[in-house]
């Protein structure tokens, strides 16, 4: 059993940068690979980016890639999502999800399906 609590969204202009959180319980956490989701209103949830359980592997949606940076610390049982460049269709609610299978690299996790624990979001807003 995997609990995600995400911090760290806010309003911010184009342009700028905000970092996400999410901490998670249990001791076990380095045996999930996590992710991130976000989900705008009247749309469905969409894939922002993954990371393996060690972190030295991620995987980003071509909509963020270049601009938000995916790490882990398993010490700390934390996850960020470092988000650059932000722009106004980056607005979301932003979720963090925990996934305990075994699939055939990072990129296979791009789809809700594949994960089992979920945050309850943090609100991202970037106003033009």
């Amino acid at each position: 059993q995997v609990q995600l609590v995400e911090s760290g969204g806010g309003l911010v202009q184009a342009g700028g940068s905000l970092r996400l959180s999410c901490a998670a319980s249990g001791r076990t956490f380095s045996n999930y690979v996590m992710g991130w989701f976000r989900q705008a209103p009247g749309k469905e949830r969409i894939f922002v980016a993954a990371i393996g359980r060690s972190g030295r592997s991620t995987y980003y949606a071509d909509s963020v890639k270049g601009r938000f940076t995916f790490t882990r610390d398993n010490a700390k049982n934390m996850v960020y999502l470092q988000m650059n460049s932000l722009r106004p269709e980056d607005t979301a609610v932003y979720y963090c999800a925990a996934s305990s299978t075994y699939g055939s690299g990072v990129s296979a996790y791009t789809t809700p399906g594949e994960y089992t624990y979920w945050g309850q979001g943090t609100q991202v807003t970037v106003s033009s």
